[in-house]
């Protein structure tokens, strides 16, 4: 168990992967050129830029890394599917969520014990990228949808190379790798990967720290938060209500340099199973996240046997988290208003997450049953299959702190009414694009 200080807090793991998208090209809204004047990028981040919107280094010819990561959508999905359907036809569905692609470029490399910037937390699995961290470098992270034949789906290495070789910007390419660069194809590919990587850390757009916090921060005019902001942020701090900043801070404050809003740590917290993903149908599939499938070298050292990486997950960065509509690593939720209300009674209210076995359906249900939940039907007697998808041995594996510290059922929450709404208020606030002096849309945000 974590040990944090009043100023830490153990929030949101919105978990969320790589790169599929279920509609087709010619339906897809329009993306939007990032910012950054090709002048100001070096040559591989132009030929990066380039490749970053290309269809035709996808085995379909109607998929490039924008499909999946929509700068219209802070380089995320542009859709509410819980996975992408990729592959050669665009119809093989994924089987982890797509995350947003903005605030990589200052993420460690994995460790099975990463210092904790809040210089308290002890240290544990942190750092990487993708899910489970299971490699280093923006340049890695490329090559993944690249291959997978749910995503991209190229047979082989040779096959991107030669997409790269016949694409209009093989010269810019050359150049910025030198002339012989398309000729190994091991090196070519690594050098793609590398070119997709100084897109993403040259352009403005993948980090531009323009939220209402960032002013705020900074002390610039235009910033100030409402009351209900404020209070929100000090439920996402306090670490005996909302407890965010455990998992959802670097070191930065409100009145200090911007945060990253996560700490890069791999956590499990029985997220519940999503059966929405086609995999998912075979009930001896699992994903454990840090143990496999994906990851292969934290894997059990047995069937069932003891293993501390099993069921842990990345904390995804919090920014623009208002903007999204696909939450944790298997999407299974759909608002940020549904994840909080998770956080707050997955202990608390397990039948509204987890199914039920054995049970009666109410009809009609009590009229205060919440309608917020994963669950929709109210049932009298059976039993609760809390942590569905985790196997039993690895439950322990699951990170205790507030606000998820497996108090009993029926008892009080650790966050209120008025907690949740304020903590929504302030999370809107690391929304990028934020325009000064303007005022919240939502009639709460402003009491």
């Amino acid at each position: 168990m974590r040990r944090i200080s009043m100023f830490m807090c153990c929030g949101m793991l919105l978990l969320l992967s790589a790169c599929n998208d279920a509609t087709s090209p010619a339906n897809a809204p329009p993306v939007t050129t990032p910012v950054t004047p090709q002048s100001r990028l070096s040559a591989a981040a132009q030929a990066g830029q380039v490749m970053f919107f290309d269809q035709t280094l996808s085995g379909s010819g109607k998929m490039s890394c924008a499909t999946c990561h929509d700068p219209n959508s802070a380089y995320g999905p542009p859709n509410d599917l819980a996975v992408q359907l990729g592959g050669t036809s665009m119809t093989a569905a994924g089987t982890r969520a797509v995350p947003s692609l903005r605030y990589k470029s200052v993420t460690p490399p994995y460790a099975d014990l990463l210092d904790n910037p809040d210089g308290i937390t002890a240290p544990g699995p942190g750092g990487g990228f993708t899910w489970d961290g299971r490699v280093d470098t923006l340049a890695e992270q490329a090559a993944i949808p690249l291959l997978d034949p749910n995503e991209m789906a190229n047979t082989d290495k040779a096959t991107v190379v030669a997409h790269i070789k016949a694409g209009p910007y093989a010269d810019l390419f050359r150049q910025a790798f030198g002339q012989q660069a398309l000729e190994n194809v091991d090196d070519a590919f690594a050098n793609a990967g590398k070119a997709l990587q100084a897109f993403q850390m040259e352009d403005i757009s993948f980090h531009p720290n323009t939220s209402k916090f960032d002013l705020n921060a900074g002390n610039k005019i235009g910033g100030a938060f409402t009351p209900a902001e404020e209070r929100g942020f000090r439920v996402f701090v306090d670490p005996n209500v909302g407890n965010c900043a455990s998992c959802h801070y670097n070191g930065a404050g409100i009145n200090g340099s911007s945060s990253l809003f996560t700490d890069f740590s791999i956590e499990a917290i029985g997220v519940p199973r999503n059966m929405a993903i086609p995999v998912n149908g075979d009930p001896t599939y699992m994903d454990m996240g840090v143990c496999g499938p994906l990851r292969k070298d934290h894997q059990p050292s047995a069937p069932h046997a003891a293993d501390n990486f099993c069921g842990r997950f990345k904390s995804p960065t919090l920014r623009n988290v208002a903007t999204r509509t696909v939450f944790f690593h298997n999407g299974i939720m759909h608002s940020l208003e549904q994840v909080i209300r998770f956080y707050n009674t997955r202990d608390t209210r397990p039948e509204l997450w987890y199914p039920t076995e054995g049970g009666t359906p109410k009809n009609p249900p009590d009229p205060d049953f919440p309608t917020y939940g994963l669950i929709k039907t109210q049932y009298v007697g059976g039993q609760v299959q809390k942590y569905n998808d985790l196997p039993a041995e690895y439950i322990a594996n699951i990170d205790p702190q507030m606000p998820l510290d497996g108090r009993p059922a029926g008892s009080a929450t650790p966050m209120t009414e008025q907690n949740v709404t304020d903590l929504i208020c302030f999370l809107k606030t690391l929304n990028d694009d934020y325009v000064p002096g303007k005022t919240p849309t939502a009639p709460e945000c402003l009491k």
